[in-house]
């Protein structure tokens, strides 16, 4: 016999009556019925039931174990009483009679409980993440990720392509964050960069004739922590392919994508390939007031600006006239209930920084409050058909300039869409955003860049760069959306040396900064390149949608805390001084502030 198991703790099962069998694990939960002792024996694959009699032969060891102690027992299958199978888990119709039981580790007191997976304070949770991790969800959650990356692996090579793995040691990179440098000990007074994605290589691999290249590759940036992005590092599922138009990379990739959902949704309806809807970003800022849609929300903002040229209501009227638009976002059947809703959703908006939202309440047909009042009786029944309101609606009201009233637009759809229950939480709807603008006006630096990312192709290439007005261009640049998350980005990519210089002018870098900043990728398309473009999948994000989960360290191994600290492995931790004198660095110290 094995010397720590003939079988594991979750294959056992009736089929096994009468065997004598060795299973080794960690206690889960100790039950003390008197005459009889249980416990509930856990290992990475499911759980046994253990029991023992007061005076069998286990008995003292059995009962002086601590939960979360290792434990090896020996004994023989028995069938559980018809009364005490437990049809939840698997082993439930069977349990082990103890004839011999090892500890081989004995657990300390806990500084946080497994069993039971009750709320714990986050800084307990990631210090004793090895404990954490032992918990059932959390521990489904990552063996979950595995299989998701292990699935896209399969699919991506079903379609064609190979995994190549690119450097994690490189330069800097204008992808938009902070890089996190690595200093040089050989080259004193110089930093390589961890790769805050594998753009440029990707496109140099297109260049060097790989054709289709994926990897699920680690990406590192600087900045700071939220729900849905993890400080420090993140993996994605990168990848690239040569001639092709954005049309083909979208009809490769929603199959992979979307098959990915089918199979780990766990029978939750998902938007089928082939039908993602493929919606511009105009209309996105438009209707949804965001460029990463929760299509499972039904409510749609429409501009209604025309609407209050001249209106009584004074307030709209002056803005309308001073430049601002006005947007409407429904919310339906709320007329029906009290006046406090409204009132609530126009507090909610203060409290978001906002002068507020204005708003119509119908009742019975018969629209009330002051923007109905002072807008006039007919002016408001053309607003309200032009709506499409029922007798019992509501309508609230976004004013401002166009990016402040549509930001404000989409934050209150979302809000009127949880309020009133109308976003069904069981399904994953997947869309395509398109036609993203390549610049965008910086009002702090008061110059033009790069909206997204800047090796981006623009429609209409060197000729509208040339001869349109930069904020009107639009790139070949796409984002996945689902459920109001972005999970992937990508575009179709700049391989005209000329172009990629122009479009680096228009925010004041010279030829000289691109072949400085980008040497490698400018002298590649020196040399003939293939057009070609790419995309890539946050891994992370498509894991925590498929878990359920609220937040990125639910279904990550080891992650960080809020303050970007590593608290199991006490990183950032101070370098020695011979380390220091080796890369040539002085720590400055921050002043303080006075």
């Amino acid at each position: 016999m094995h010397a720590y198991r003939t079988h594991k703790c979750g294959e056992l099962t009736a089929a096994n009556v009468g065997e004598t069998v060795r299973v080794s694990g960690w206690v889960h939960r100790k039950r003390d019925h008197g005459d009889l002792v249980f416990i509930d024996l856990r290992d990475h694959y499911g759980m046994v039931q253990i029991v023992t009699e007061v005076d069998g032969p286990v008995f003292q060891v059995i009962e002086s174990l601590r939960a979360e102690s290792v434990v090896t027992v020996t004994g023989r299958v028995v069938a559980r009483a018809a009364e005490a199978v437990n049809p939840n888990l698997p082993t439930g119709a069977i349990e082990i009679r103890a004839d011999d039981a090892v500890v081989l580790s004995a657990a300390a007191d806990l500084p946080l409980p497994v069993a039971g997976e009750q709320d714990y304070p986050e800084d307990i949770r990631l210090r004793y993440r090895f404990l954490d991790l032992r918990r059932e969800t959390l521990h489904a959650n990552i063996v979950k990720r595995t299989k998701i990356i292990s699935d896209m692996r399969r699919r991506m090579e079903d379609a064609g392509f190979t995994e190549y793995s690119t450097p994690i040691l490189t330069a800097s990179s204008p992808e938009g964050a902070r890089d996190f440098l690595v200093p040089s000990r050989i080259h004193a007074g110089k930093f390589y960069a961890l790769p805050q994605a594998p753009q440029q290589y990707k496109q140099l691999l297109m260049v060097a004739g790989f054709d289709r290249y994926f990897q699920i590759a680690p990406c590192f940036r600087d900045e700071d922590p939220r729900a849905d992005r993890l400080p420090g590092e993140f993996y994605q599922l990168d990848l690239e392919m040569s001639f092709v138009t954005q049309e083909d990379v979208w009809n490769t990739m929603e199959p992979v994508i979307a098959q990915v959902f089918e199979r780990f949704a766990d029978g939750k309806p998902v938007t089928p390939a082939g039908s993602f809807p493929r919606i511009p970003h105009a209309e996105a800022m438009l209707k949804y007031g965001s460029d990463k849609p929760d299509l499972r929300n039904p409510i749609l903002i429409t501009d209604v600006t025309e609407h209050f040229h001249g209106s009584g209501f004074g307030i709209f009227a002056s803005l309308v006239e001073s430049g601002s638009v006005i947007r409407a976002i429904p919310a339906p059947g709320a007329g029906a209930g009290s006046r406090k809703f409204f009132d609530d959703m126009n507090n909610w908006a203060r409290g978001e920084g906002y002068s507020g939202l204005g708003y119509i309440n119908i009742k019975d047909g018969v629209p009330g409050g002051p923007i109905a009042k002072n807008h006039g009786e007919e002016a408001t029944a053309k607003l309200v058909a032009a709506l499409g309101l029922g007798p019992n609606d509501g309508v609230f009201f976004a004013a401002g300039k166009e990016s402040q009233a549509a930001k404000l637009a989409g934050l209150a759809r979302i809000r009127v869409g949880e309020q009133l229950g109308l976003i069904d939480k069981d399904r994953f709807e997947l869309c395509w955003i398109v036609d993203f603008p390549f610049y965008e006006y910086d009002e702090d630096e008061k110059k033009i860049d790069f909206a997204h990312n800047p090796f981006s192709m623009p429609q209409g290439g060197l000729d509208a760069l040339n001869g349109q007005d930069p904020l009107t261009i639009n790139a070949y640049q796409y984002d996945m959306v689902c459920n109001g998350f972005e999970i992937a980005s990508g575009s179709i990519r700049n391989q005209s040396p000329e172009a990629m210089v122009k479009a680096f002018e228009l925010v004041g870098l010279s030829q000289q900064d691109v072949e400085d900043r980008f040497g490698g990728l400018y002298r590649a398309f020196q040399y003939g390149a293939p057009p070609h473009g790419g995309m890539a999948a946050g891994v992370d994000r498509i894991v925590m949608l498929l878990c359920g989960a609220q937040n990125l360290r639910e279904i990550t191994l080891f992650p960080m805390n809020q303050r970007a600290e590593d608290l199991l492995m006490s990183a950032p931790s101070p370098a020695d001084l011979k380390q220091l004198r080796e890369l040539h660095i002085r720590v400055v110290e921050p002043q303080a502030k006075a």
